[in-house]
C-alpha cells in the first residue's frame, strides 16, 4: 500500500511535482528543470520522504519520455491520468486559477484517490521501433497527401481538363508532369512522341495515358497569363511527390520486415484485411501487451469500435461513438473491416446482414469492426491463425465452453 503520492504536471522545459500524503497533506512542490541530473535530484528526494510512493504523470509519451523511463527503469509504480480528466477533475478544487502547481496536485490527488487508472509499463523494444517507423510513415503519408493537393490546386489553376483525367496518386500521371505542365506544350510534342518519352521512364500505360492527356490539351486552347510560373510549381510539386513515393516504399518495407519478425506477426495477418502495415500499426498502438486491457470488450473500447450510452431518465439505449480512444487503432479496425468485406465471405454476410437490418453504411462497417476485435482478441489468446471454418473437435470444444458460461 502507498503512503506517499507524487503527481508531476508535464511540460517541455519544465515539470512541476507535487508529494501528497495518505491524508492529502502537501509534502512537498518543486518546479524541476527536463533533464536527467535534476529530475534524478527530484527522484532522491521524494524517496527519502517514503519510498512506498505512487508516481502520477498526465502525459504518456513525447515530452514525458525522459521522466517516465527514468522512473520505470528505478521499478517505479507509475499511473497516467489523461489531461482531460485533470482538467475536469480540477473543476472541483478550490480556486479558479489555473497553474502547473495546481495541475500537479490535482494530479497527485486523483492518483491517491482512484484506483482504476492505467499502469504505465515498459514498453517490448520490438512495439517501440514499430511506433517510431509507422509514425515516421504517417508523417511522409500526410507530407505527400498535402503537395499532392497543392499539385491538384496548381494544375486546375493553369489546366483544369487535365487534372480532371489524372490520377495524381499513379506513378505514371506524376512522370507527365515533371515534362509537360501546358495545353501548349501538350499539343507542340504530339502523341507518338509523348508515348515514347513516357515509355522511356518506363511508365504502365504510356498509350492511354498520352491520349488522356492529348485529348484534355484539344479542349484547352487558351493561354493563361501565369501559366508559365505555375508550370515550374507543378514540375517542382511532381518531383517532390515522386520523393515522397520512394520513402514510402522503402519505409514499408522496413516496417514489414520488422513486423514479421514478432511472434503473433502470422496470427494477426491471417484475419482477412490485415496487411503487415496495419498489423505494425496495431501492435505499436496496443504497445505489443494485450494483457493490459485485460478484455476483448476494452480493447474494442480503446478502438472507438464500441458505442457506450448516454442514458438518462426514462431514455434508455441511447448509444453513441465513445469521445476518448486511439484514432490510430480505430484506422486499423475500421480500414481492415472495409477491405474484408471485398474479399472475405463471412465478413460480406455480417455486414449485408446488419444493413438488412437498417444500419447505414457506417454503423454496419463498425459492427464487423467490433466483431473482429472478438475474433482477434481470441486468435490471439489462443495463439492460432484464422480459418474460415473451424474443424469438428475445436468447433465442439468453443460451443461447450459457451454454454457453460
Amino acid at each position: 500500500m502507498a503512503q506517499i503520492w507524487a503527481g508531476a504536471d508535464i511540460g517541455k522545459t519544465h515539470h512541476h511535482c507535487v508529494v501528497l500524503d495518505a491524508d492529502g497533506k502537501r509534502l512537498l512542490s518543486r518546479r524541476v528543470l527536463n533533464d536527467e541530473p535534476e529530475l534524478l535530484a527530484l527522484f532522491a528526494d521524494v524517496m527519502a520522504i517514503n519510498e512506498d510512493v505512487v508516481w502520477a504523470v498526465d502525459v504518456a509519451d513525447g515530452m514525458a519520455a525522459l521522466w517516465i523511463n527514468l522512473l520505470l527503469n528505478h521499478g517505479q509504480q507509475l499511473v497516467y491520468i489523461p489531461g482531460l480528466a485533470v482538467n475536469r477533475a480540477a473543476a472541483g478544487y478550490r480556486g479558479t486559477g489555473k497553474t502547473d502547481a495546481k495541475a500537479a496536485i490535482v494530479i497527485a490527488d486523483q492518483a491517491r484517490m482512484r484506483r482504476n487508472l492505467t499502469t504505465l509499463r515498459p514498453d517490448d523494444e520490438h512495439a517501440i521501433e514499430l511506433r517510431v517507423l509507422t509514425g515516421r510513415r504517417a508523417d511522409i503519408n500526410a507530407d505527400r497527401t498535402r503537395r499532392i493537393n497543392r499539385l491538384r490546386g496548381q494544375l486546375t489553376s493553369i489546366f483544369l481538363a487535365l487534372e480532371r483525367v489524372l490520377d495524381l496518386g499513379n506513378v505514371g500521371p506524376l512522370v507527365l508532369l515533371t515534362g509537360y505542365q501546358t495545353p501548349a506544350a501538350l499539343r507542340r510534342t504530339g502523341r507518338k512522341r509523348l508515348e515514347t518519352w513516357l515509355r522511356n521512364r518506363k511508365v504502365r500505360g504510356a498509350e492511354a495515358l498520352a491520349e488522356a492527356a492529348l485529348e484534355a490539351a484539344d479542349r484547352q486552347h487558351t493561354a493563361l497569363p501565369e501559366e508559365r510560373i505555375t508550370a515550374q510549381v507543378i514540375h517542382t510539386l511532381a518531383k517532390e511527390v515522386m520523393g515522397l513515393n520512394e520513402q514510402l516504399a522503402e519505409i514499408d518495407k522496413l516496417v514489414a520486415a520488422r513486423f514479421r519478425e514478432h511472434d503473433l506477426a502470422e496470427v494477426i495477418e491471417s484475419m482477412p484485411g490485415i496487411g503487415p502495415l496495419m498489423g505494425a500499426e496495431s501492435l505499436a498502438a496496443t504497445a505489443d501487451d494485450m494483457n493490459r486491457y485485460g478484455s476483448a470488450d476494452r480493447l474494442a473500447s480503446m478502438a472507438g469500435v464500441a458505442p457506450t450510452p448516454r442514458d438518462s431518465g426514462s431514455v434508455n439505449g441511447n448509444l453513441h461513438r465513445p469521445q476518448r480512444y486511439h484514432r490510430g487503432l480505430q484506422r486499423v479496425f475500421y480500414t481492415s473491416a472495409l477491405i474484408s468485406i471485398r474479399n472475405c465471405d463471412a465478413s460480406r454476410s455480417f455486414y449485408e446482414r446488419k444493413r438488412a437490418e437498417g444500419k447505414r453504411h457506417v454503423q454496419a462497417v463498425l459492427a464487423l469492426a467490433r466483431r473482429r476485435v472478438n475474433v482477434l482478441w481470441a486468435l490471439i489468446c489462443d495463439g492460432r491463425c484464422y480459418q474460415v471454418r473451424l474443424p469438428v473437435t475445436a468447433a465442439v470444444a468453443r460451443l461447450r465452453r459457451g454454454g457453460r458460461r
